[in-house]
């Protein structure tokens, strides 16, 4: 009985006093196997210049022999290779452990989970991604459940292209919330630990996510409880009027990766867009959970992110009314998957991106063919540009929407780098001209109508007149808001009447 009392001791958790934490030496020996299986070194003593250091996340029960689970924003399960293909509930595990090897990117970006099961037998532990670490410990790399095959095949037989390989398909992007198997209430146990190897921890930006009940606030619009914004229809696309319009979108997808550079990012585009002659009443910026940004007083109207209902029907309006935007702008800095998939805000706070929790390629360019704005500028500030790049290249219907991004295909967004390079757009500044400059990517319908939107100032004026415009022609003929005469926009009703009609 005495070996197998041993055996039952070492398997459970030891953590530092009462804290619940587990113990430092612990922690360091499990980070250091992580980073042998990242095949990182550790971070050397400040004092130079040194590469990227990651960050470890662990999770620990709030009672030693209790269970934890990991639950990812697609839906799936976080799975060690041996269990990946299983249906059904994640399986539980004694600890997690997460390295991010890259703290300072946008969420969306490549993570290492771990699964930290106790009590285990060298013999139980092998396995590929499989590390016995002593004391009856095992460590195993966590993959999605249910993702694509590796690869993607183009035809079957035939001497065909090569299959062209996806892009982390079926690694984990986004910090799981981790919850205890006992836990009703889902708190998250995930959290970053200082520990001497590894990046510093990242500062969360303070934010006030919407009460449970508030998430069902959808179906009880009537209630004083459910009391949603809505945005005034005369605000934004007035009689005899046209303007230039912008919809900012930023914040994490949770409380957890919601950073200050979100908040400054929003502050810098919103200066931006004021200096370059949109009016404050037709900025729309949807921040975080509650739309509280620190910055709100500098953007104007900031509205929660979790109105994805809000966001599509401005757009809608803006787009259907004829004449209402000269030209749109839409700044887009949320955390997004590799299929290109904005992710709003967990309203619900259960872990798994709902529909209503985010945005789609395809929601996307629904929302905005046809668009009867001038033009349509999408700057990116995010990750994997690539899939709505490669979509709209391939659309017929989206001939005045080009795409501005500071990354490539795949590449992944860092802190406030592109939003600095926007904020010192001066409105007499051409925008290819001003690309040129560091080298962002655009891409759009077909490379002769990307040139030709981008060969105006933001609010459409042209580049290069002869004569050239005054700065007081300029302000009075395109910034802002322009009248239009009363019969073009009677013109312009009649036109939209007879396609409603139709």
């Amino acid at each position: 009985m005495a070996p197998l009392l041993l055996l039952l001791l070492a398997a459970l958790p030891q953590p530092l006093g009462g804290s619940g934490r587990f113990a430092q030496p612990r922690l360091r020996r499990w980070g250091a196997a992580a980073l042998r299986h990242l095949q990182a070194a550790p971070c050397a003593p400040r004092g130079g210049p040194q590469p990227e250091c990651p960050a470890l996340y662990v999770s620990e029960p709030a009672r030693p022999g209790h269970k934890l689970r990991a639950l990812l924003p697609d839906g799936s399960a976080a799975a060690s290779g041996a269990n990946r293909s299983g249906p059904g509930a994640p399986p539980a595990h004694d600890a997690l452990l997460l390295l991010d090897p890259s703290p300072g990117a946008s969420f969306g970006h490549p993570l290492r989970l771990f699964h930290l099961d106790f009590g285990v037998s060298p013999r139980r532990c092998r396995g590929p991604d499989r590390v016995y670490l002593g004391s009856y410990e095992c460590l195993s790399l966590a993959l999605r459940s249910r993702c694509e095959n590796q690869t993607k095949r183009r035809g079957r037989g035939g001497p065909g292209p090569r299959e062209e390989p996806l892009v982390g398909v079926c690694e984990i992007h986004f910090l799981p919330l981790v919850v205890a198997a006992q836990d009703p209430k889902r708190q998250q146990r995930l959290h970053c630990v200082e520990l001497q190897g590894f990046s510093p921890c990242p500062r969360p930006l303070p934010v006030v996510s919407p009460s449970p009940a508030a998430a069902r606030c959808e179906l009880d619009k009537n209630t004083r409880r459910c009391h949603r914004p809505q945005l005034p229809a005369h605000k934004s696309c007035r009689m005899y009027q046209s303007c230039d319009h912008a919809v900012l979108i930023s914040g994490g997808w949770q409380d957890q990766i919601t950073y200050p550079h979100h908040a400054r990012n929003l502050r810098l585009f919103a200066q931006m867009l004021r200096r370059n002659g949109f009016r404050q009443e037709h900025v729309k910026a949807f921040f975080a959970g509650d739309g509280q940004a620190p910055v709100a007083a500098e953007v104007g109207d900031v509205y929660p992110a979790t109105e994805k209902l809000l966001i599509r029907s401005h757009l809608a309006l803006v787009c259907r009314t004829r004449h209402c935007a000269d030209s749109l702008v839409l700044y887009l800095n949320s955390p997004t998957r590799s299929d290109g998939t904005m992710l709003l805000w967990d309203t619900n706070k259960n872990g798994i991106a709902d529909p209503k929790e985010r945005y789609p390629v395809a929601e996307l360019l629904a929302d905005l063919e046809g668009c009867s704005a001038r033009r349509v500028f999408l700057f990116l500030d995010q990750s994997y540009p690539g899939p709505l790049a490669k979509k709209l290249l391939a659309s017929g219907r989206h001939g005045n929407v080009v795409l501005v991004s500071g990354q490539r295909g795949s590449d992944f967004a860092r802190g406030s780098a592109f939003s600095e390079f926007w904020a010192r757009l001066q409105p007499d500044q051409c925008l290819l001209q001003h690309l040129l400059q560091a080298g962002p990517r655009a891409a759009g319908s077909s490379p002769g109508a990307t040139l030709q939107l981008l060969n105006v100032t933001l609010a459409g004026a042209p580049c290069h007149s002869t004569p050239a415009l005054t700065e007081d022609e300029r302000t009075r003929e395109f910034l802002g808001c322009q009248n239009l005469p009363t019969m073009l926009w009677h013109q312009a009703t009649h036109t939209q009447q007879q396609q409603d009609d139709d």
